[in-house]
């Protein structure tokens, strides 16, 4: 079976779990960031953000092998996810989240059945743990990004966007570990390879953009970045091969470019978004993605955010 036609399937896998987002557009920032831009709105997707879809169709195969219980690492949403799918398919779920993890988050997790477990502040603090736990139990570990399942599930997105914009000319697109980005890229390319595909990756955790660089994964420190499900230490051993071989361009994005972005969709579109989802437009918004007469879609990839971090980051003096 073909990368594409794996994705194909996972759609077949999902279609009765996860939601088909809307795209959404506000003529009022088009007009403010000079970019005809359109939002696709993964943070009005089920559980939150994008990470339902690789979590449905890895969780569902999981289970039709005849797994009863699954652990995953998570700064929330993939846990959040995992957790949501488990319990809708009757599967028991572990998740391993950093010690700083959001409160909204950890509460969501538990909301859907989830039993949470604190393990340090990196990716590569919680996956070992979230594997051990798994190998005791008796269960399936569910990786964040780095799995053909989790991948194909993720490009499920990517059909969706060409589909409900046959023109499109770019798509922008945030980077973490690379599981959303390698799963647009897959379905994009294939369907459509005339389209455009950048990745948006935050400057203070610039994992990807340094393996390109260098031609090989390349891990970095932990990062402070305010884009808490995009503080990934390194690019995922099958993700990487794909951003290298298909991506068309990364760009990186600061703090303040992120928080003016989530400022503005706020108040121009009323949508509330996390830090993580707003980074890709947080780069068309800075001019570093797309031209003017491009059809732009941004991938908004979540919105679970804290209320009360939200409005710490969103000043209120800065607000129009």
């Amino acid at each position: 079976m073909s990368a594409i036609e794996e994705v194909e399937q996972a759609r077949k896998h999902i279609q009765d779990i996860i939601h088909q987002t809307p795209l959404l557009h506000s003529q009022s920032l088009e007009e403010k960031w000079g970019r005809r831009v359109s939002f696709k709105a993964e943070h009005l997707q089920k559980t939150g953000s994008f990470k339902i879809r690789g979590a449905a169709n890895a969780v569902t195969q999981a289970a039709a092998g005849g797994a009863r219980l699954v652990t995953a690492a998570s700064s929330g949403n993939h846990g959040q996810a995992v957790a949501y799918v488990a319990e809708e398919l009757g599967l028991s779920s572990v998740i391993v989240v950093p010690t700083d993890a959001s409160p909204a988050k950890v509460a969501a997790i538990k909301a859907y059945g989830g039993q949470v477990e604190y393990c340090g502040t990196t990716s590569a603090e919680r996956i070992p743990q979230a594997k051990s736990l798994a190998q005791e139990m008796g269960g399936v570990y569910i990786p964040p990004y780095d799995h053909p399942d989790i991948i194909a599930g993720q490009g499920t997105a990517g059909l969706e966007m060409i589909e409900q914009m046959p023109d499109v000319d770019l798509i922008v697109v945030p980077v973490g570990g690379g599981g959303l980005i390698s799963g647009i890229l897959t379905a994009v390319k294939a369907q459509r390879p005339d389209v455009l595909v950048i990745g948006a990756e935050p400057a203070l955790a610039k994992d990807t953009a340094l393996s390109l660089e260098r031609r090989e994964i390349t891990a970095i420190g932990p990062t402070e970045t305010i884009a808490d499900g995009l503080r990934t230490t390194q690019p995922g051993e099958l993700t990487f091969p794909i951003v290298s071989e298909l991506l068309d361009g990364l760009v990186l994005v600061e703090e303040q470019e992120i928080i003016e972005a989530m400022r503005d969709i706020a108040v121009r579109t009323k949508q509330l978004i996390e830090p993580s989802g707003a980074v890709a437009a947080a780069a068309v918004m800075a001019g570093k993605a797309g031209a003017q007469g491009q059809n732009i879609i941004a991938v908004i990839s979540g919105g679970n955010v804290d209320i009360p971090r939200f409005a710490g980051l969103l000043k209120p003096a800065e607000i129009e």
